[in-house]
């Protein structure tokens, strides 16, 4: 099976199951697991942050920043397409007691100046008021965007201009930073707090960070403890995530996979795929005459997963755990259901 679901498939190597065997371990509770003090700190310095925090998953990192930038009733803007929104199984009312209010930022991916001053709502005796604006890079559901340090910095000025901290959903976030040429710490410049995957492109089996000012971080801390996210001998688990840390470099070349992937698939008559920004290709299959499901379910068949994304479109994720070779494969598989059909 080729397997292009996620990045979140890989699985790690001999040195990553070496490294959490022998993984200096103590107690992260009381801070004293050596392996985490090690990760967090290597992330902040990577993120361009005063500090950062291990979490199991990036779902609970997003959701710990809402939690400790908001209070309670207030709004939240993001985009209509925000995994945070979108993905997160409604975490923020359910968690944080916070209103999404969403918008449509289209191909842009986060909002315009105008669009948060617009979104914005003031505190008064009848409204809560706007507590945070959440930014996504790259964006998932709109295929793997990498968004200009640019958008990303008119966006959060807006937001800063009216008292509103930003939080930057930085699964891939350093995709983005990979496909624009943009070291981490410029790109995360003007915002509060980011969080970015351990366990996708960079290869690790569990993990995520979330970074910020040294306050937020210790605000953070009991929120991953309220939220059960607080671990014991979690060196074991953040010693692969070190190593993570030296395959950033590499994402390039998931992003090359993509690029001849989608132009593979643009050239099988009836699906047609933009050409993608960095490891995310979305195919569209309404020519073909096959919906994202059948399509799908038709090439899981023949070897070759990927996920439905919509009534005619499919997601195709390229990872550390398929090469050129497996690109090349999977285009004939593909190919053949496609002609089949």
């Amino acid at each position: 099976m080729i397997d292009f679901r996620s990045d979140t498939v890989t699985r790690p190597g001999d040195e990553m199951r070496e490294a959490a065997r022998d993984a200096a371990v103590g107690d992260d509770v009381y801070a004293d697991d050596p392996t985490v003090n090690e990760l967090e700190a290597r992330a902040a310095d990577l993120a361009g942050f005063e500090a950062a925090l291990y979490v199991p998953s990036g779902t609970m990192g997003n959701q710990i920043a809402v939690h400790t930038h908001t209070d309670r009733g207030q709004e939240l803007l993001c985009d209509e397409q925000a995994h945070v929104y979108k993905w997160e199984l409604g975490g923020i009312p359910q968690l944080s007691g916070v209103q999404p209010r969403i918008l449509d930022c289209g191909d842009r991916c986060v909002p315009t100046p105008e669009q948060v001053r617009e979104g914005y709502v003031a505190e008064d005796l009848h409204r809560p008021g706007t507590g945070l604006l959440c930014l996504e890079n790259t964006h998932n559901s709109r295929g793997g965007v990498a968004v200009p340090k640019a958008h990303v910095d008119e966006a959060a000025a807006a937001a800063h201009d009216l008292g509103v901290p930003v939080h930057l959903d930085g699964a891939r976030f350093l995709n983005a930073c990979v496909a624009l040429d943009t070291e981490p710490a410029a790109m995360t410049e003007h915002v509060d707090s980011v969080m970015f995957c351990l366990s996708k492109g960079l290869g690790a089996p569990v993990g995520s960070v979330l970074a910020g000012d040294a306050e937020f971080i210790r605000r953070a801390r009991r929120t991953r403890k309220l939220f059960g996210g607080a671990m014991r001998q979690a060196g074991m688990i953040a010693a692969p995530g070190l190593l993570a840390l030296e395959n950033v470099d590499r994402l390039a070349e998931d992003h090359a996979n993509a690029a001849r992937l989608a132009e593979g698939l643009n050239g099988i008559d009836g699906l047609s795929a933009p050409e993608p920004d960095t490891n995310i290709v979305m195919v569209d299959s309404e020519a073909a005459g096959l919906t994202g499901e059948e399509l799908s379910t038709a090439c899981k068949d023949a070897g070759v997963s990927f996920s439905a994304f919509g009534e005619y479109t499919c997601r195709l994720c390229t990872h550390l755990d398929v090469d050129g070779d497996d690109v090349e494969e999977a285009l004939d598989r593909i190919e053949s259901v496609v002609a089949e059909a």
